[in-house]
């Protein structure tokens, strides 16, 4: 069967109206201010607020605390987007929201030209609208941080776009340019490193390739596969140096029993159903997929079976498919469900927790990329039913339009703010670990402690023992004064992820609040050993080794913590002082005085630092031009 022309004079006309589409569907996301995991990534994060410290940025893990290594996120790209950005915008939200939509309108544009070249014209048309109006998109394009996902998806979309276009053999120029869109669509988003997957798939559905065939086609095609081969081999060894492994992130919030493999089969069988979902039916959107969102699976049930039985029978009339002719954008092919089907696997694979744990569950944002596969297959579907029966193709069309119009435009403002995303969030599944712990922290914001605490109990209840819901749990409770609690979590914090530092750190600040030097000093040490820069800690070290009469060795800990910084404060300085006349070195104490004499710049401070002179050494100071002379060097 032969499609009819399309009533678009070209390809050109086509993608435009992909990406005016785009842009009308998300205006009013224009208003929206940073929200979620725009604060951590960008308001609260100075290595990106200035030109001089984003190259420092580019090679640093993509969360900027100290955990952000263990996260397994290193995305130079966006980074340096980010970065760019801030230098022009400032803390100003509306124009990186415009940048978000622009480049969402120029992927829907991108699909098209890319479809076109694989599939008839009004399909390829379709499937542009489609992505552009399409609301689990949301959350990629009205949240700042978004543009990881939609920059990594335009950049893979160029490089597919330029091996489609380079012809049956691939020379090295194009390869080399498939190669560069690679490397930039790797470093805005991992989910990119699955290109060569999809380059396969571009080339085994455009024809018969069959096992007979492959070495005749790997001739054709070994030089882009070399490019894509030395780019990945490169990003992923720059990853290791920065982060220390190649893909080892802490496992998603409650999620510890999936590494059990038996527990993971019934719980992706409820993940997968939530795929299917959001993909044909988008009407409930979430911005978290914690347990209790997605129960984690303790053996079969209804909707863990039915997700089940359903990516196998889409796996079964995927193979149906795939022996239908190959791809030709001059002729009708049931072959697009299959391409559709596989485009979706292979680059939800990184995020799936079918190899390997990630880092969530579940997220719409995740489904970007792979959405430009499933999104193809149905609107295949849609225009062989304007074929078939024209007034329900017609009918199923408009209003498969004007739904998804509808939800992205009212799903947009959700993303204004923190308190607009938590309190939806809150809204739709009060019962989340995640709803729970975001719950905890308005209502001690409130001053409700007793209400704080069943909410925080009941996320540990929930979520587990994740390390980072334990220790940020923990420090609630020491403001809220239950240090015992606190300590529990603490403990078992520290045992289970012995790799991390903050668990021993808190449990220092917790001993040496309570006195206990031995304790605080064991917890330092471990904490130190991994964080040795961490002037808070060595700065505990000093008065645990203090209170243990161990002058010598606080000594030592006190200047370390003034290297690190603690030296501005001149009573820090002055602490010097008394475990270097501690451990019977008045000179040493003197120097240690000047110095305290040179940072305090108040007069409170100096008549203090001058009556320790006479308490320490017995004499006052000589003379003021020393400390004058160090305080204005040009003098």
């Amino acid at each position: 069967m032969r499609l009819p022309p399309s009533p678009l004079k070209s390809v050109r006309s086509a993608a435009w109206l992909a990406a005016a589409l785009g842009v009308l569907v998300y205006v009013n996301a224009l208003g929206n201010d940073f929200a979620y995991d725009d604060m951590h990534i960008i308001v609260d994060n100075e290595s990106i607020q200035s030109l001089a410290t984003v190259p420092r940025a580019i090679v640093s893990s993509w969360w900027p605390d100290e955990h952000g290594e263990a996260l397994g996120l290193w995305r130079p790209t966006s980074t340096a987007l980010l970065g760019l950005q801030y230098a022009v915008f400032g803390d100003n939200a509306a124009p990186y929201h415009a940048v978000n939509v622009l480049a969402h309108a120029a992927t829907s544009a991108v699909v098209v030209l890319l479809l076109s070249g694989l599939l008839a014209l009004p399909v390829a048309l379709l499937a542009g609208v489609m992505f552009a109006l399409h609301p689990v998109h949301t959350e990629a394009v009205a949240n700042v941080i978004g543009i990881a996902e939609v920059a990594s998806t335009l950049f893979f979309l160029l490089a597919c776009w330029v091996h489609l276009r380079c012809g049956p053999r691939s020379g090295w120029r194009p390869a080399l340019f498939v190669a560069a869109w690679y490397a930039l669509a790797f470093g805005a988003k991992e989910i990119a490193v699955t290109l060569p997957g999809v380059i396969f798939l571009i080339d085994a559905a455009r024809g018969r390739l069959g096992f007979g065939e492959l070495p005749g086609y790997l001739r054709d095609r070994w030089k882009v596969y070399a490019a894509m081969g030395v780019t990945a081999a490169a990003m992923l060894a720059a990853r290791y140096a920065i982060l220390g492994s190649i893909a080892n992130p802490i496992g998603p919030l409650g999620a510890g029993l999936l590494e059990e493999g038996v527990p993971r089969i019934w719980t992706l069988g409820e993940i997968w159903s939530h795929y299917v979902r959001l993909m044909v039916f988008p009407l409930d959107l979430s911005s978290d997929y914690s347990p209790n969102v997605i129960p984690l699976g303790l053996g079969w049930h209804a909707l863990n079976t039915t997700g089940a039985v359903m990516v196998l029978a889409i796996l079964a009339g995927c193979l149906a498919a795939w022996r239908r002719p190959p791809l030709d954008p001059d002729r009708d092919s049931g072959r697009v469900v299959a391409f559709g089907v596989l485009w979706f696997l292979i680059t939800i694979s990184p995020v799936s927790n079918v190899l390997f744990l990630a880092g969530v569950l579940l997220a719409e944002r995740t489904l970007y990329l792979p959405s430009v596969g499933a999104i193809a297959g149905l609107a295949w579907l849609l225009v062989r039913l304007y074929h078939r029966r024209r007034i329900v193709g017609v009918v199923c069309m408009i209003a498969t339009g004007v739904f998804m119009s509808w939800r992205t435009w009212t799903r947009n403002p959700v993303w204004h703010d923190n308190l607009t995303v938590f309190g939806q969030m809150i809204e739709d599944y009060p019962h989340s670990g995640r709803s729970q712990w975001v719950l905890g922290d308005l209502f001690l914001q409130q001053g409700r402690t007793s209400e704080a605490l069943v909410s925080y109990r009941a996320a540990l209840g929930i979520l587990g023992n994740h390390y980072f819901l334990t220790t940020a749990i923990a420090r609630k409770f020491i403001s809220l004064e239950e240090n015992r609690a606190a300590e529990i979590l603490l403990l078992r914090a520290a045992d289970d992820y012995p790799e991390f530092a903050r668990a021993q750190q808190l449990l220092a600040v917790l001993y040496s609040e309570r006195g206990d030097a031995l304790q605080a000093e064991r917890y330092l040490r471990l904490a130190l050993d991994l964080v040795p820069e961490d002037r808070v800690s060595n700065h505990l070290l000093a008065w645990a080794l203090t209170e243990q009469g161990r002058y010598a060795e606080a000594a030592v800990a006190r200047r370390r913590a003034i290297e690190l910084g603690e030296g501005d404060y001149w009573q820090q300085w002055v602490s010097l002082a008394y475990l270097e006349l501690s451990d019977g070195d008045s000179t040493a104490a003197r120097i240690a005085l000047d110095s305290a004499r040179v940072k305090a710049v108040t007069e409170g401070g100096r008549t203090q630092v001058d009556s320790l002179y006479l308490d320490l050494l017995g004499f006052e100071p000589v003379s003021d031009t020393l400390s004058e002379t160090l305080r204005d060097p040009g003098s």
